[in-house]
């Protein structure tokens, strides 16, 4: 390690958080026009031409906003939560690569390449750091003194760690796949097909599960206003409830980049223009551009998804994360497992048994639940 080797790690390090704070301003912007769009109605159109400075526009009015805190909150810990909340959605994307190796470039006799770190267990640091995101919520809630933003805080920890099971789980079936848990081989076993098409029922628990991780409609229930007038952030005001804000948005970045190099192949191109002009290969450059609009793809489902669907009642949460999840992840790790053993030592094509099987697996779980739901409905009747 040299000296000019930490100023490159800093100097990323920066531009990527400038990168997401700016990514998170405007995510809100287009957010809010999506639910407009899907809605039918304008959106934000008065701060600037179409709107664009109405995030800017946000960010003067919380700078200014008078913060409140509570007389018997424990302020040091009151403080410290929305840091500690904020931290994890920033550092979390440190070993995703951005563009593959062909796009770098040297610079000050130095070769900069299109990630921050390179490691070899990288989704074994993304795993362990999206855990911690938990202990910023909960002592929002708890540092607060405030009986529902206690109950929001509680509520947030049990989802969280409910649904992490099965979130890990759907690293191992990708890990399995790309015999690696090094971001940048799991990227390049996707040159051939993407990880969503061999294994789309663990892509869709990946999906939902971080949905839940990040306390995303409709498992928003640790801040549902209905209940717990907004939860965990209940005493917040001010930048303190900015940076709680922020912390969301960035972790749905952050998701979304992740998924896109798990299951959508990362900055590789989508497989029927392997070989043109347009591949990776013959033009580098490309790759963050994929990237970026894989992640955009999948930041509108998240948006689409809180635009349709209904919250979920927690007991019903909770039971799905349990009951439906955990024992389907567990069998799709199974499953892509022996698809792979069987691949290796009988014939090519049983790999492509894999998604049958698993999707195979997601109708039975999902049969399951339709007799759960099924059964409660007519005991009530």
């Amino acid at each position: 390690m040299t000296f000019a080797s930490v100023l490159e790690w800093l100097i990323k390090g920066l531009v990527w958080v400038l990168v997401l704070l700016g990514g998170f301003a405007y995510l809100t912007y287009y957010e809010r026009r999506a639910l407009a769009r899907i809605q039918v109605r304008i959106g934000p159109n008065r701060a600037g031409p179409f709107g664009l400075l109405q995030p800017i526009a946000d960010a003067i009015k919380l700078i200014f906003k008078e913060e409140f805190m509570p007389a018997r909150a424990d302020k040091l810990l009151f403080t410290l939560a929305p840091i500690i909340t904020l931290t994890p959605a920033l550092v979390i994307t440190a070993v995703v690569p951005f563009g593959p190796e062909a796009a770098n470039f040297p610079l000050f006799g130095r070769t900069i390449t299109w990630y921050i770190a390179d490691l070899n267990v990288g989704v074994l640091y993304i795993m362990s750091v999206a855990s911690i995101a938990v202990y910023g919520i909960v002592l929002a809630g708890w540092s607060s003194n405030n009986k529902y933003a206690m109950l929001g805080g509680l509520r947030s920890t049990a989802q969280m760690l409910s649904y992490e099971l099965a979130l890990g789980l759907s690293f191992i079936a990708v890990i399995l796949l790309a015999n690696s848990t090094r971001l940048i081989d799991i990227v390049e076993a996707q040159t051939g097909m993407w990880f969503a098409v061999l294994q789309p029922v663990g892509m869709i628990i990946f999906l939902i599960a971080t949905l839940a991780e990040v306390n995303r409609a409709p498992f928003d229930m640790p801040d549902a206003e209905q209940e717990l007038t907004a939860g965990y952030h209940s005493e917040y005001g001010g930048m303190k409830f900015a940076l709680l804000f922020m912390a969301e948005y960035d972790k749905m970045i952050a998701i979304c980049i992740i998924a896109a190099s798990l299951f959508f192949g990362g900055y590789r191109e989508p497989w029927f223009l392997q070989g043109t002009l347009l591949s990776v290969d013959q033009t580098p450059l490309l790759g963050p551009v994929y990237l970026f609009l894989k992640v955009f793809i999948l930041l509108f489902g998240m948006i689409w998804v809180r635009a349709t669907l209904p919250r979920i009642r927690y007991d019903r949460l909770m039971a799905f994360g349990w009951k439906i999840l955990l024992p389907l992840s567990l069998a799709l790790v199974f499953l892509t497992a022996g698809g792979i053993l069987l691949e290796e030592t009988v014939n090519p094509w049983f790999r492509w048994g894999i998604p049958v099987v698993s999707l195979a697996a997601g109708w039975v779980a999902i049969l399951g639940m339709y007799q759960t739901l099924r059964r409660k409905e007519h005991a009530r009747a």
